[in-house]
């Protein structure tokens, strides 16, 4: 390719599939709606899960997308990694094509020849391929476009069994191209090999779903068996702008860049420092797009889940020795540099700022104190040759003083020290006890007499969820009970 920012791949990733008769959907929600078993989207084969399974006539056989992913909390996070990896993320956006019965593995094995060899024209040298142990059909596919043979290794289900998105549904053998650092990485001259040092990093994965995972674990055919594949944009930027990781790449360099002088910070990027950098930018973009989809911070669910980024990158930015709200100036950076791709960054990006900006506020008035009863524990559990926080500490650190046990726990283990979880949890039960104990809302069982509702309208108007769209509504109450308790 004669350029490679990261607009240039999305336009060539777009026109090669598109020549090959496959169909442009656009990017599912963040928020899963028919798939109550994830927390986020995380992968672009989410909102085609289905299609895999259907029967009847499908909407399309061909699809391709560029799917924003979250892996920010449940079994697909990333969190804990992101800064001090080389490529993990919360946020990332996933290119992908697909295939609902139509063509299976030599033509998807074949488009990723072609697309990786004659539209990318990377250095073939530097590229290495993995296949499912037991999947004799997808290695012989990679031999007759004339892969090396040499660089294609079997690795065990860990690596190349894929799925469900979730808890059920397609899943199967996957093969996956790796792209070679160079023995300057991990590794040193040969390395430990693809899916065992950061020499090598994973940049495309074709899942080949051929199994239907049920509640019970048992796995038959799909009926429509086909192709799953994902690849990072920010991965393929790092192999295509020559970089080692993908902070440097122009997805994230700017916006570091910019993190620095709103920071103020001119000192070498080593270290915390380093780390604090790339996680800001991070956090900033998993807030500046779940924001624009609607969301806010909360103590629940997935509220809860831009609460804790949001604290993690105040957390960071403090490394920096920054004191006062600045994370609201980041999302709009973001909004800068991706609202082209993305307009809603755009369009929300005020209010999404807004939001940042008044839960920084609200972190800041207790965070310092907070801190310092932090720094307390470390000391009085260090004088006692202690080895983890108690949990009743972390959970009144989290209740009082508004910091997340998770980040308590990353502290704690940079100094060599563990949490109490289960103390935390039982701490965390009682408290959600005595909360409803002591709550006005309390009163009859709905399913008595005495606590059914009674109408309000004659004819209820149907109800639609607007969640997404706006964060307040104009509404009528419909039904109506009494409430018991004090109050």
């Amino acid at each position: 390719m004669t350029t490679t920012s990261h607009s240039e791949l999305r336009r060539a990733f777009l026109e090669f599939f598109l020549a090959r008769d496959h169909v442009l959907v656009p990017s599912a929600s963040l928020v899963p709606r028919d798939d109550p078993s994830l927390l986020f989207t995380t992968a672009g084969m989410v909102q085609f899960k289905s299609l895999y399974s259907t029967t009847g006539e499908l909407p399309y056989r061909r699809a391709i997308s560029i799917q924003k992913c979250l892996r920010a909390g449940g079994k697909d996070s990333d969190l804990e990694n992101v800064g001090r990896s080389p490529r993990h993320l919360t946020f990332f956006e996933m290119l992908g094509h697909f295939s609902f019965g139509d063509y299976f593995k030599a033509e998807a094995i074949r488009y990723a020849w072609e697309f990786f060899g004659r539209t990318l024209a990377v250095d073939i040298e530097r590229l290495w391929v993995s296949v499912f142990e037991e999947d004799a059909e997808a290695a012989e596919c990679w031999r007759k476009v004339g892969f090396p043979q040499g660089r294609i290794v079997r690795l065990g289900g860990k690596d190349n069994f894929w799925g469900p998105a979730g808890t059920t549904g397609a899943c199967g053998p996957s093969s996956e191209i790796y792209w070679d650092l160079g023995p300057q990485m991990a590794g040193g001259e040969i390395g430990g090999g693809p899916g065992r040092d950061d020499r090598y990093i994973e940049v495309w994965n074709a899942v080949f779903p051929q199994f239907d995972q049920q509640e019970d674990g048992s796995r038959p055919p799909l009926p429509n068996r086909g192709i799953d594949m994902g690849a990072g944009l920010e991965r393929m930027s790092l192999m295509l702008q020559g970089k080692t990781n993908v902070f440097e790449t122009d997805l994230f360099r700017p916006l570091m860049d910019g993190v620095r002088e709103l920071a103020g910070y001119d000192g070498p990027e080593t270290g915390e420092a380093l780390v604090a950098l790339r996680r800001v930018a991070d956090h900033a973009r998993a807030l500046a797009f779940t924001l624009g989809e609607g969301l806010v911070p909360s103590n629940v669910g997935r509220g809860y889940v831009l609460r804790r980024l949001l604290r993690r990158a105040m957390m960071a930015l403090r490394t920096l020795d920054v004191h006062e709200p600045l994370l609201y100036r980041v999302i709009g950076l973001v909004a800068e540099q991706l609202g082209g791709a993305h307009p809603e960054l755009r369009e929300r990006a005020e209010r999404s700022a807004l939001a940042v900006k008044a839960e920084e506020e609200r972190f800041l008035r207790t965070l310092e104190q907070g801190m310092g009863r932090y720094r307390e524990l470390v000391e009085e559990l260090k004088a006692t040759g202690g080895a983890a926080l108690p949990g009743e500490e972390v959970f009144r650190l989290y209740s009082t003083y508004g910091i997340p046990w998770e980040m308590t726990r990353e502290m704690a283990a940079e100094e060599g020290l563990a949490v109490d979880e289960a103390g935390y949890r039982a701490a965390l039960a009682a408290d959600r006890e005595k909360s409803q104990a002591a709550s006005a809302f309390s009163g009859p069982d709905p399913g008595t007499e005495e606590g059914r509702y009674l109408p309000l309208l004659p004819a209820p108007p149907p109800s639609r969820f607007s969640g997404y769209e706006r964060l307040s509504e104009r509404t009528r109450a419909v039904e109506w009970r009494p409430l018991g308790g004090a109050g």
